[in-house]
């Protein structure tokens, strides 16, 4: 008799998801759960999560870097002789919350922006209602430029909230210390309107 193996996918991407994947998924899940604001002032969305854990903002790597070290900057963290709990838990007491679009890297290395496209379209409203019933946040703020292509699904008032966006795209956190910079002011201010 011929044993029938079945394809498991991983409800955090959508990708198949070997044993591998799926225990990083836990342990990614687990970390920023630690971490998740009671309430949250604001979301910061990108499109799919870090394949390094030191560029995932709730690891527990000693030193952050990349995107992880760019929103810790955003957020007016700093990490100077700080353990990565404490580190952490500044970065909760401000509210913010880090959430992508594809909760996993993606598997086929060196995935190109045109095809990661589809990934993304398919994904996108399962995040819509994820932020709508689960993680309820004042406001949004997408934080990948591969985003840029669905901010219509984002801004058509299905959301309940605020976008916060970089003139009419995501903030591009890989591109320059001035987007960093620029999301440091967007949540900054609207941190103060919020009051």
């Amino acid at each position: 008799m011929m044993g029938t193996s079945q394809v498991m996918v991983c409800d955090g991407c959508g990708q198949n998801a070997s044993p591998e994947h799926l225990a990083a998924r836990f342990r990614r899940l687990e970390w920023s759960t630690r971490y998740r604001p009671l309430h949250i002032n604001a979301l910061l969305l990108g499109a799919v999560a870090p394949a390094n854990d030191a560029e995932f903002i709730y690891s527990d790597a000693g030193v952050f870097s990349g995107e992880a070290a760019a929103l810790l900057q955003a957020a007016g963290v700093a990490a100077a002789d700080k353990t990565p709990e404490a580190i952490h838990h500044e970065f909760q007491r401000a509210g913010l919350f880090v959430a992508y679009v594809l909760d996993c890297p993606l598997e086929a290395a060196g995935e190109s922006a045109a095809g990661l496209q589809p990934i993304l379209a398919k994904r996108i409203p399962t995040m819509l209602t994820r932020i709508r019933r689960s993680i309820k946040p004042k406001r949004v703020a997408l934080i990948a430029p591969e985003l840029d292509s669905f901010i219509d699904k984002f801004t058509a008032g299905v959301l309940d909230c605020m976008v916060l966006l970089d003139d009419a795209g995501a903030f591009n956190l890989a591109e320059s210390s001035e987007a960093v910079a620029r999301l440091r002011g967007a949540l900054s201010a609207q941190a103060a309107a919020l009051r």
